[in-house]
């Protein structure tokens, strides 16, 4: 009797976990109001990286969008601003505390986003994480630096105290979508104010992503708004809109940014012109005190004479 032959074949793999998954492409939406809308519009537009290799959708904001963003903004603008400097620091820096924990993920999108080597991508994050640790340990010292008694001649106090201006829409740098984007963002909110924000057109998604820190960095919803998409055509209403208080046209061109000027005039809006900045240097107050509101008191101390102060 033959023996039977044998089976020289390698069993299969059934290993479930071994099969090929289908990719989980990311789906980018706005931040507004603390929440995550799709485009009013329903419009998307393709993002590619340095190469044109397709990256992600990101929504296509609309006029509609860019109304909701300062009706959130407005809304959150008197819990924001009424909260103590010291509150609004600590906020700031729990802000640092979440991009440090998601940081591989945001080396990847600005890695890819601006054709950068992982290395400097690397470098640009922890640049942005220290920018929000920067700007959170200013916010219960600037009132020190800009205010403070004035000396008059007369029987008064004179105190000046910076206040917030109010809802302010800035259109971040395009080519710095990042660390621009934060440097342009933590000084608006560490005084107080409430922002829109219209993310760089060409590389959004590091902006787009950061809403999703944002919204677990205890910032109340309406602080800051996220918005992606044309920025001509979302900055123009924006820039006329009679609920803005100030505009920062850092990520304007010459000929966007006159046009911006112009019908900002409208309701007398602060305006921050765009201007050549490195953003990897210490940044300065200036961007802190662009925002800000002095308010004087005067308050009587009686008759001053030879023997002092009397009432």
């Amino acid at each position: 009797m033959s023996e039977k032959p044998k089976n020289t074949d390698k069993p299969k793999n059934t290993d479930k976990a071994e099969q090929q998954r289908l990719g989980v492409f990311k789906t980018y939406k706005l931040y507004v109001g603390g929440k995550f809308p799709r485009s009013e519009s329903g419009r998307v537009y393709e993002v590619t990286d340095s190469q044109g290799t397709w990256l992600a959708n990101a929504p296509l904001s609309s006029r509609k969008d860019a109304r909701d963003a300062v009706v959130a903004a407005r809304k959150a603008f008197g819990g924001w601003s009424g909260a103590t400097a010291y509150n609004r620091g600590q906020v700031l820096y729990r802000v640092a505390e979440m991009l440090e924990g998601r940081r591989d993920q945001f080396v990847r999108e600005v890695a890819d986003s601006e054709g950068l080597s992982k290395s400097k991508a690397a470098a640009v994050v922890d640049a942005a994480i220290d920018r929000w640790v920067w700007y959170a340990g200013w916010t219960d010292k600037i009132a020190q630096v800009v205010g403070g008694g004035n000396p008059v001649a007369g029987p008064y106090f004179n105190l000046s105290t910076p206040e917030p201006t109010g809802v302010v829409t800035v259109l971040a740098p395009q080519e710095s979508s990042f660390l621009g984007l934060v440097s342009v963002i933590a000084p608006v909110i560490a005084t107080g104010n409430t922002v829109i924000v219209i993310a760089s057109e060409r590389s959004p998604l590091p902006a787009l992503s950061l809403g999703e820190v944002l919204a677990t960095s205890d910032v109340p919803g309406g602080v800051v708004n996220i918005l992606s998409g044309r920025t001509a055509e979302i900055a123009a209403p924006l820039a006329a809109h009679q609920d803005v208080n100030a505009i920062d046209l850092a990520g304007a061109d010459d000929v966007l940014a006159k046009e911006l000027e112009v019908a900002a005039a409208d309701n007398l809006k602060r305006v921050v012109r765009p201007q050549a900045v490195d953003y990897f240097a210490a940044p300065g107050i200036e961007r802190l005190t662009a925002f800000l509101e002095t308010k004087t008191v005067w308050h009587p101390t009686g008759a001053l004479g030879a023997s002092g102060s009397s009432y």
